[in-house]
């Protein structure tokens, strides 16, 4: 049962963020497993049978980050990451190019939200289109998200703007991707057993955006 993280947690992640050596994540590999690994699955397990209860017509599945980073693309790094993740991703081998729930934890906090990883430039291009089209579900959407504080729209911009609608959709048009983040610093939350109830929640509070974004996905095949 997920009991929440500990100051340890994050202790760890700072530890191998400036000791990103072998030596030091075997003496503390313990510290690992106790305070990273075990709580991120129980964590992850909760959230997902939560969420995929309410959601059985959605295939999804659930993913935990291992913090051995791939050594073919280490680009002059650690071999460890100093932040850890899970998913919940649509199965199939193109659940990259479909929207995600997610969550982080790294040194300073933790973060969580939807996002696309690899979104198609195709699906994109689908987006502006409907939104050209018929612009009333996008423009409820976005106004839903306007209305809120919890999320923030962190999609990269094309640098070259693609149309100049009306706002508020003048803030998702011209997005390259989507990526709607929460971010929170290491807080008594994090430290909770009601962290499951927030993900779970929060990743509710998206579900209209991934319906939307799915469906583009879908079109774009």
């Amino acid at each position: 049962m997920f009991e929440g993280f500990k100051p340890q947690s994050n202790e760890f992640l700072w530890g191998i963020r400036l000791n990103n050596q072998r030596d030091w994540f075997l003496a503390h590999k313990q510290e690992y497993q106790d305070y990273v690994q075990t709580p991120m699955r129980q964590l992850a397990e909760e959230v997902y049978d939560a969420f995929a209860a309410a959601h059985e017509e959605l295939p999804l599945m659930m993913r935990v980050s291992r913090i051995y980073r791939d050594a073919r693309r280490l680009y002059g790094r650690g071999p460890y990451k100093s932040h850890l993740w899970f998913s919940l991703r649509m199965a199939g081998e193109h659940w990259a190019e479909q929207p995600v729930f997610w969550f982080e934890i790294y040194p300073e906090g933790y973060a969580y939200g939807l996002g696309i990883y690899q979104a198609l430039p195709a699906t994109m291009a689908r987006f502006r289109q409907a939104v050209d089209r018929d612009p009333r579900e996008m423009r409820k959407l976005a106004q839903a998200f306007q209305a809120q504080d919890r999320f923030r729209l962190e999609a990269e911009e094309y640098k070259r703007p693609k149309g100049r609608p009306e706002p508020p959709l003048d803030q998702w048009y011209n997005r390259k991707s989507l990526d709607l983040t929460c971010s929170r610093p290491a807080d008594d939350l994090l430290y909770s057993p009601a962290l499951v109830g927030e993900l779970t929640e929060a990743f509710e509070s998206l579900m209209p955006y991934h319906r939307y974004f799915s469906a583009l996905c879908l079109r774009a095949d």
